[in-house]
């Protein structure tokens, strides 16, 4: 039985590390993950492009959702193994929530191989993948922000320390992201630096769970650009036209959004930066089988 499911991207209003609440929006950078399961008991992971490259968290999303899900499926949790590959158009450790999408992507093919997805609350499946990406190590907070948003699509609001779902709101906004060349890893971060402002963090939060999504995420990026060590002035070639603008996640990558003329004035100047930009759209549906 073979599975296939895309799960897209995602931006940051919030970052989780300094109060454990986060919030993030989905973006339009996909990664697919295909899964064939078989009668080995063995879980194997490869992603597409990086030979080597550890395929630690796609495996445990894999065995996790077969050992969760295997009795509503009719197979045998310890003879079911699985073969994961991901594809992604998601640059990993840019702030992007690779992670986040290779999990959703993974667990939601794996249901499908199992032919349980239907069934499946997205909610659920979402969580399996965060409890995952905790065991493999790939996050601090566990990223239920980031991975709520790329599950369901929209802009979501969570507490990271009870993984609850705070708010969640479908947006439709053009999108543009920098990507300087540097890589930046989640669990790197400087969590007590990050600690350190969260009487802005509180505020962030107040901001987005009032609808005020644009401001928040600037707040968020002038905040957590200082408490990371990351260069405010890309965002201040954003400011003052567009709707929002955000070191995304732990960075490098930094996120604007609005209309698309601005973004596109935008971009000029993000582009006499060494890197990369990508001018996309926000995505209102989430994970998916294909």
């Amino acid at each position: 039985m073979d599975g296939r499911a895309v799960a897209p991207a995602a931006g940051t209003v919030l970052n989780a590390l300094a109060t454990g609440t986060g919030s993030a929006f989905a973006i339009d950078l996909e990664t697919t993950a295909t899964v064939a399961l078989t009668d080995d008991g063995d879980v194997a992971g490869e992603i597409a492009d990086q030979p080597g490259a550890d395929a630690t968290l796609i495996e445990r999303c894999a065995a996790l959702t077969i050992a969760e899900y295997a009795d509503v499926a009719g197979v045998d949790p310890d003879r079911t193994g699985a073969r994961v590959r991901t594809d992604s158009e998601v640059p990993i450790a840019s702030g992007l929530k690779s992670s986040s999408a290779a999990a959703n992507a993974t667990v939601l093919a794996t249901l499908d191989a199992l032919g349980v997805a239907d069934g499946v609350d997205r909610v659920d499946a979402c969580k399996l993948g965060v409890r995952a990406a905790r065991e493999a190590g790939v996050t601090v907070t566990g990223a239920f922000d980031d991975a709520s948003a790329s599950m369901l699509g929209g802009v979501t609001v969570t507490d990271n320390t009870t993984d609850e779902l705070l708010a969640r709101e479908s947006i439709d906004w053009h999108a543009l992201v920098y990507t300087p060349p540097e890589q930046s890893f989640s669990a790197d971060a400087d969590v007590d630096a990050c600690k350190r402002i969260a009487p802005m963090a509180d505020l962030v939060e107040e901001l987005a769970l009032d609808g005020r999504y644009g401001e928040a995420m600037t707040v968020n990026g002038f905040a957590f650009s200082g408490a990371l060590g990351f260069p405010t002035g890309p965002m201040i070639d954003a400011l003052p036209d567009v709707t929002g603008v955000s070191l995304s996640g732990t960075g490098p990558s930094y996120v604007a959004v609005g209309d698309r003329p601005t973004l596109e004035t935008v971009r000029k100047r993000w582009n006499e930066r060494d890197g990369t930009t990508r001018l996309l759209r926000t995505r209102t549906d989430g994970t998916r089988t294909t």
